[in-house]
């Protein structure tokens, strides 16, 4: 099945990395993104781009092999959520927040997915680390607090209320949380 192979191949792919502020496999961020896409009852190539929604960024794979191994579909969702390394942190996050406004809904489905859970860890890791926790990131409190309240802005535009998936509240509360 296609959403076993994803997961797979991203555990390999990522294989030797873990989470900036503890030792956890990197594996388990993308695992939580397809599990919760799951959840959702979203498609399998969705739920295969949320565990390889990194691989570009992260490893040496390149959206052509995606595409020849998972297919158009999940190459796109996967090319439509992967950052330009070569632009700074604030023109990435700028791209990443023009691009939500106007994004498909599957898209929109597999951001929201992946700024929830690390939102989700930045706060655990908070509570056991402090500010310090900023110490990894590119950008501090105040740029994560602009970013992560721009992505809560513009998620819900152009989506019904039946298509908006009760995570993406979870994750305006996160913010709301998180950004007092």
């Amino acid at each position: 099945m296609k959403k076993e192979d994803a997961k797979a191949f991203a555990t390999k792919a990522h294989q030797g990395q873990v989470r900036k502020n503890c030792n956890e496999p990197y594996i388990t961020h993308p695992i939580r993104v397809a599990e919760r896409l799951e959840k959702e009852g979203c498609s399998d190539d969705l739920i295969s781009a949320g565990y390889l929604h990194d691989v570009v960024e992260d490893t040496n794979v390149s959206i052509g092999d995606i595409e020849q191994r998972f297919g158009k579909e999940v190459a796109d969702l996967v090319a439509s959520h992967t950052e330009d390394k070569s632009k700074s942190w604030r023109e990435r996050k700028k791209a990443t927040v023009d691009h939500l406004r106007d994004a498909p809904k599957e898209v929109k489905y597999l951001i929201i997915a992946d700024k929830l859970d690390n939102l989700l860890e930045l706060e655990k890791e908070h509570k056991e680390l402090g500010d310090d926790i900023w110490k990894n990131f590119n950008a501090g409190y105040d740029q994560q607090k602009w970013y992560n309240q721009a992505i809560a802005e513009q998620m819900y535009a152009n989506l019904t209320a039946a298509e908006i998936p009760p995570y993406f509240r979870e994750f305006e509360q996160a913010v709301k949380r998180f950004f007092k």
